[in-house]
């Protein structure tokens, strides 16, 4: 598929919803009320069990492997399917030829792995050293080959890449850079799903959240959320993007008005443990009015206790903008104006 440098990510979110309200394993995702410290009430948009992967990419990976196979078969045969007919034999017959190829930090290659093996496709997932090794038997179980490369995240990429380029598999990365642009976007545009499921419970209760907080890897689920926060939300909140003090690809690139990498050592938030960002997820929030707040890795770490205490088993990445909402507020009466949202974006690895 080509690939251009265009930046602009304006999502199909109704084609995203209609597809998984198609899906059998898809149910909206819990919205929790749950009181923090000092007796603040907090939403709690619990991911960590959705559709079975148990992290709020099983909206991204299965959502872009179905629309490239749908986009395949028109390429090649000049006929447009509605997703229904993925199911059928000569669809599957097609996608037992593709291969998708990614790097991950874990739940990116989970999400691809379902997806390509719920259509009869394969998958080739890439971890680095540092992805903990359980992803590799829950890899397995969904029909990928797994493959350790690289001491980093950005070293596992480079070999997806060059895997892609060598094979010809589709490379179907959550990141993007100049070159390649366009496949993300579709991982992106599923994760509109969670802001609409949102929006929907919101426009019921007629009572809004003033702060969101997204935790970033690359900038994803963050920009997706973001654009739909700020697009079609009746009352728009504060949005605040959370990162590792160890990678704050964002936050740096926000300060140097241009995509830049943020070294740094290994994160405990392993999920958000990215060093550079995705240049559309990075215009996408400079254009939608948010600001930042980075974490060490204690402040992760007690974070994910905490969460866990509520019941709501998680890790310092899933609990990151919980971490975020109580470094700011760490004391306090509450405040009955202040409604925060939090995504517990994923459970126990």
């Amino acid at each position: 598929m080509k690939t251009t440098d265009d930046l602009t990510f304006q999502p199909d979110f109704h084609r995203a919803i209609e597809y998984f309200r198609g899906q059998e394993a898809y149910q909206t995702s819990p919205l929790r009320e749950v009181s923090g410290p000092d007796g603040q009430t907090i939403w709690l948009k619990d991911e960590t069990s959705r559709m079975g992967l148990g992290a709020f990419k099983a909206l991204g990976g299965p959502y872009a492997v179905a629309r490239l196979i749908m986009q395949g078969w028109t390429a090649e045969t000049g006929e447009e399917i509605e997703a229904s007919r993925l199911k059928d034999a000569d669809l599957r017959a097609f996608a037992s030829g593709q291969t998708f190829v990614c790097a991950s930090a874990g739940n990116h290659g989970l999400g691809v792995a379902a997806g390509a093996q719920a259509l009869g496709a394969r998958a080739r997932i890439f971890l680095a050293k540092t992805v903990p090794q359980s992803f590799d038997e829950r890899l397995a179980e969904r029909g990928a080959e797994v493959v350790r490369a690289g001491e980093t995240y950005d070293d596992s990429v480079a070999e997806a890449i060059a895997d892609a380029d060598r094979t010809g598999a589709t490379l179907l990365a959550d990141g993007t850079w100049p070159g390649y642009t366009d496949i993300p976007k579709l991982v992106m545009e599923g994760y509109t799903v969670i802001a609409e499921e949102l929006r929907s419970n919101f426009e019921t209760t007629g009572i809004w959240p003033t702060h969101v907080y997204l935790q970033a890897g690359v900038g994803g689920l963050a920009a997706a959320m973001a654009h739909m926060i700020r697009r079609n939300w009746a009352e728009q909140p504060e949005l605040i993007v959370v990162e590792p003090e160890a990678a704050p690809c964002l936050v740096a690139s926000h300060e140097a008005g241009k995509p830049v990498r943020a070294d740094g050592p290994d994160s405990n938030m392993g999920r958000l443990d990215c060093k550079e960002p995705s240049i559309v997820a990075w215009q996408t929030l400079e254009r939608s009015g948010v600001r930042f707040v980075t974490l060490t890795e204690d402040e992760g770490e007690a974070a994910a206790r905490a969460v866990t205490g509520l019941g709501m088993a998680t890790t310092p990445s899933g609990a990151a903008g919980y971490a975020a909402l109580c470094k700011e507020f760490p004391e306090g009466a509450p405040r009955a104006e202040f409604r925060p949202l939090v995504i517990i974006s994923e459970g126990p690895a």
